[in-house]
């Protein structure tokens, strides 16, 4: 008698579009035992849903540093609405929804704290480098299981869409092999990151006063629509509409929302992003984060202490900043009072 995971991946083999990945050829790193009930993908929704990383996306920054109003968004409520918008594409597009699923849950689980900031400060000071998609990926492949050198062990297709979201500035969509993943699923993961972003964070920016809807260029509003629900739904039909007509040969947008899209994108650089306005109080947060790197650099008994390690296991800059990207913005900020502010005497 088959189990319900194997009715589920015949299923998908019925429903389906031809071009959709399908579970049950679904690979991983190493080999595990196979669920009952759960697909591989649906599996992988799960670890990520039940990892501690994803828990702490809730007090990240998105744009705002600790808002006080409870409507702003932080990382994880990004997270939430980029996979609402990639499982509407992907089920118009009769492709995996549970692999766009999870591979969205999972895109920004190595994000700093302190947004981009944060992302900026570790990347000058660390030797390395950093980039938070990279970072992601070390999370799946490492320190996402307590921090035991065994990661989440996620499947490579879900692994791949997450490995290749992140665009800076750089192409929405685009034919690189080292940027394009070789799912549709994957595809669709990268796109609808950008549409979420900068659709939400157009409306929090309207939300505390940053701009007004009169200043967003009136040609892309006149394409998108005025709310954020019109400018949402006239950019997944876009890409529905698109894809379907070259028969899914890969996930596509038009080329006159795309040009929108990246004029949006834009706009929302040069207004929101990088305006002294919203970067004032991050320039002070990234001041907590290189103060934060250098004495754990120096401190290495704390650091093990602190992250619950008996060894390290790689040179102790990269320890370190794993245990600063994993912080939310307030451990962060209550780490940095500990360790460099004076307390009144008890």
């Amino acid at each position: 008698m088959s189990t319900i995971r194997e009715s589920l991946e015949e299923k998908e083999k019925s429903i389906l579009s031809p071009k959709a990945a399908l579970s049950g050829e679904a690979k991983r790193p190493r080999p595990e035992k196979e669920c009952d009930l759960r697909t591989a993908f649906q599996k992988d929704r799960d670890k990520i849903l039940h990892s501690k990383p994803f828990r702490r996306l809730k007090h990240k920054t998105q744009v705002f540093l600790s808002p006080v109003g409870d409507h702003y968004r932080t990382r994880l409520t990004h997270t939430l609405e980029v996979m609402q918008i990639g499982r509407t594409m992907a089920r118009s597009l009769h492709l995996n929804e549970d692999l766009v699923e999870a591979a969205t849950l999972g895109h920004d689980l190595g994000h700093t704290p302190f947004g981009h900031s944060g992302e900026a400060i570790l990347n000058k000071i660390h030797p390395g480098g950093f980039h938070h998609a990279i970072q992601s990926v070390r999370i799946i492949d490492v320190i996402g299981n307590n921090g035991h050198r065994k990661g989440l062990n996620l499947t490579t297709e879900v692994r791949e869409a997450i490995q290749k979201h992140s665009k800076g500035k750089g192409p929405i969509l685009s034919d690189d092999p080292a940027l394009k993943a070789k799912t549709l699923e994957g595809q669709i993961v990268r796109i609808a990151d950008v549409m979420a972003y900068v659709n939400h964070d157009l409306d929090d920016s309207i939300r505390a006063g940053v701009l007004t809807l009169k200043e967003v260029p009136k040609e892309l509003l006149q394409i998108f629509g005025s709310t954020h629900s019109q400018r949402i739904e006239t950019m997944v039909k876009d890409v529905i509409q698109e894809t379907i007509a070259y028969d899914l040969d890969k996930i596509r947008i038009s080329s006159e929302k795309l040009d929108a899209l990246n004029a949006l994108r834009a706009f929302m650089f040069n207004e929101v992003y990088e305006t002294d306005l919203v970067q004032r109080e991050l320039r002070k947060a990234q001041k907590v984060l290189e103060s934060l790197y250098q004495h754990y650099l120096k401190n290495s008994d704390q650091l093990l202490a602190e992250m619950s390690l008996d060894e390290f296991t790689d040179p102790i800059d990269q320890h370190v900043i794993d245990y600063l990207s994993g912080m939310t913005d307030r451990y962060a900020i209550q780490k940095y009072n500990e360790l460099f502010l004076p307390k009144s005497w008890k």
